[in-house]
């Protein structure tokens, strides 16, 4: 959908939020386990990206004036489903086909499967110098699209992000919004313990780009964050360090000690759900 259509959607984006984490945990349902947390932290970043930063129309999710929405963590693509199926790319009755055989809807996200994935992620690393060559091409193509490249604050252990970062900067890639889900989480504990990456945003800096850092779960802030990089007055990449939540919405989740990868006991299910469905009215 294009900025002025968003615009005129009556659907506020905290209530984007909400069906975003309820077509997620629906889906975690489906296989009793998942990257969960993840999904329920990003919410909120995803509505914005989805519903008011990203120009895009769900009935040709390839139409060529498209912001393109990169993500590269590739076990993240609960979450990218959900927002895809909020927006009407994907349509919710295929949800309960996630992570089976045959599904357009793979536990790890696969651009040959899926209307609305840009690219396979997955091998984490990857995704910042795939989207650094989408920007070039944009840019040779004279094109005003943008590329939105979410990445996790673990793939900021990887050089691979930080030579894509120098070669951004090199490349004078001011179409480039860089995101980074900073939830101090990875498969082996805290991420700060595995490799400390701080201070994130002078480091980024220090790369040559505008860098932001906002509670990713404050929507008015992550809206701020994007209108401040789409405005096109600064002229370098951009990226935007959202420090959220793992689990976001649901207490009982979020106080887990490792909830990286969640399992979650049948009736927990349920139990989500109703926090997060009364999160809505409150």
């Amino acid at each position: 959908m294009t900025t002025d259509e968003n615009s005129r959607s009556n659907v506020s984006l905290k209530e984007r939020a909400t069906r975003i984490r309820r077509y997620a945990l629906r889906m975690g349902e489906v296989q009793g386990q998942g990257y969960i947390a993840q999904a329920l932290g990003l919410a909120d970043v995803l509505a914005v990206i989805y519903f008011h930063a990203a120009r895009m129309r769900p009935e040709d999710p390839e139409w060529e004036g498209r912001d393109r929405v990169y993500l590269s963590m590739g076990h993240y693509a609960i979450a990218l489903y959900a927002a895809l199926i909020e927006a009407g790319i994907l349509p919710e009755n295929e949800l309960e086909t996630y992570g089976s055989d045959d599904s357009r809807m793979p536990m790890s996200g696969m651009a040959a499967y899926t209307p609305g994935m840009e690219i396979t992620g997955g091998s984490l690393g990857h995704g910042l110098g795939i989207a650094v060559g989408g920007a070039m091409g944009l840019k040779r193509k004279k094109s005003d699209s943008w590329i939105i490249n979410m990445l996790s604050d673990g793939e900021l252990d990887e050089g691979s992000t930080w030579e894509a970062a120098m070669a951004a900067t090199h490349h004078k890639l001011d179409n480039l919004i860089a995101v980074v889900d900073n939830n101090n989480q990875q498969a082996d504990g805290a991420s700060q313990e595995m490799l400390g990456t701080e201070p994130i945003h002078e480091k980024f800096a220090a790369f040559g780009w505008h860098v932001q850092r906002v509670d990713g779960n404050d929507i008015d802030a992550v809206v701020a964050a994007f209108d401040g990089a789409k405005a096109g007055e600064i002229a370098k990449p951009h990226v935007i360090i959202c420090d959220t939540k793992m689990a976001c919405g649901v207490p009982f989740l979020e106080a887990r000690e490792k909830n990286h990868f969640l399992r979650v006991e049948p009736q927990e299910w349920a139990e989500a759900i109703k926090i997060i469905d009364e999160g809505r009215i409150s």
